[in-house]
């Protein structure tokens, strides 16, 4: 569910070069977790509340049917609401819409695909379900033996433990839901079982320092996103800084992706897809797979900007350029290549005059060998004098070396 909290107007160019990346902090010999961004669906854009067994059962035929499992989308994630009582003995039961989990993650498994959870360290969740607090390891070993292998752990009402055990002491409170986060980190590697460890608690205390000390593989850095470009644009840009805090098996989390959602459009779903690929973000589509147009899959599933987010260097790119609503940000890759990407933010299309490429910025001298992503071609040698408008709200995607 969603507590997590919410950002200007963008139009982006991106320019890309190559790459891929590795595994996550555990114990020695452990499976490799988190080796780049997790890619997959969650529930809540779309079904929020009403998710069901079926509906899971569902997207996962839909993953494997529209080509977007082969395109790396291998996480089905069900969000809050799925929870039920507790029995005598203190174990999580799932509530009338899901009468089976283990047989939901065999079916899940089946078609090739992995199974998320989600819970909270408070007594509640953000719907106001069955919280893990006082049930770490139960719960985590509940999850295991279930087969699931990826959790969201949101903060919610663990606040007002926070609140109620150091009032009006943000740094105790603070420690408090460090240890909190650590605990469950814990409570996982205890199962034995490899999962995805995902904490959204929404940026507070510059997560991004601290998350892979309590076994993070990705950490909400922002509020919650929702479908439309102010927002969306807002949350991306807000990223700018936090590159060095990204790593194999350690991401930053902008939220979910909103493309295909709202009333976004084709330039609006690529800008977002861009920016998010531009910074290793975990790529965790929430859109009603049923609906899907052709635009949206093809936005969804270039395996070109794919690439681009999932190089094994495991670099997060950064805003190396802004002059007004012009930005350009670049992303090192693992074979040399850098991706380049230019964002116009404004609200009416830019023929971006006297503009260039500032590859100096990026790390070049001189000319470079470009392809066009998002058009699917090989520009050839170009220079900073390189010409280009974008439309509103619109982005050039380009691999240069």
């Amino acid at each position: 569910m969603r507590v997590c909290l919410r950002m200007l107007k963008p139009v982006w160019l991106v320019v890309v070069v190559a790459g891929m990346a590795i595994g996550l902090g555990s114990p020695a010999g452990a499976q490799m977790v988190g080796a780049t961004p997790p890619m997959g669906w969650n529930s809540w854009n779309f079904f929020a509340r009403k998710v069901t067994d079926k509906d899971i059962r569902d997207t996962a035929d839909l993953l494997v049917s529209t080509g977007m499992r082969d395109a790396g989308y291998v996480y089905v994630n069900i969000d809050d609401t799925w929870e039920g009582d507790r029995d005598a003995q203190g174990r999580i039961q799932s509530n009338s819409k899901f009468p089976d989990m283990k047989a939901l993650a065999d079916y899940v498994h089946s078609k090739g695909l992995k199974l998320g959870i989600y819970s909270s360290p408070g007594a509640k969740t953000c719907a106001g379900f069955e919280g893990s607090l006082g049930h770490e390891e139960r719960d985590a070993q509940t999850y295991a033996d279930w087969g699931f292998d990826y959790l969201k752990y949101d903060l919610c009402s663990y606040r007002t433990v926070m609140e109620a055990q150091a009032p009006n002491d943000p740094a105790a409170q603070y420690k408090l839901m460090r240890q909190a986060y650590e605990k469950m980190h814990q409570a996982i590697l205890k199962t034995g079982r490899p999962m995805v460890y995902s904490l959204c608690q929404y940026g507070w205390d510059s997560v991004w320092d601290w998350g892979p000390s309590v076994g993070a593989n990705l950490w909400r850095t922002t509020g919650d996103i929702s479908a439309n470009f102010d927002r969306m644009s807002t949350l991306g840009r807000s990223q700018a800084g936090l590159t060095k805090f990204a790593a194999p098996g350690h991401w930053n989390d902008p939220d979910m992706l909103e493309v295909g959602n709202g009333k976004l459009t084709h330039d609006e779903n690529a800008t977002h897809m861009t920016l998010w690929a531009m910074l290793a973000a975990p790529l965790i589509a929430g859109n009603n797979l049923t609906q899907m147009t052709p635009d949206t899959s093809a936005i969804l599933m270039n395996k070109e900007v794919i690439a681009i987010d999932q190089d094994a260097l495991g670099k997060q790119g950064d805003r190396i350029y802004a002059e007004g609503p012009i930005e350009i940000w670049a992303k090192p890759l693992k074979n040399g290549s850098k991706a380049l990407a230019v964002f116009n933010f404004m609200d009416t299309p830019s023929e971006i005059r006297g503009i260039g490429l500032h590859l100096k910025e990026a790390g070049f001298k001189g000319q470079v060998t470009a392809r066009d992503v998002w058009a699917g071609k090989d520009l050839g040698k170009i220079g900073d004098d390189y010409k280009f408008s974008l439309p509103k709200h619109g982005v050039l995607l380009l691999v240069v070396r």
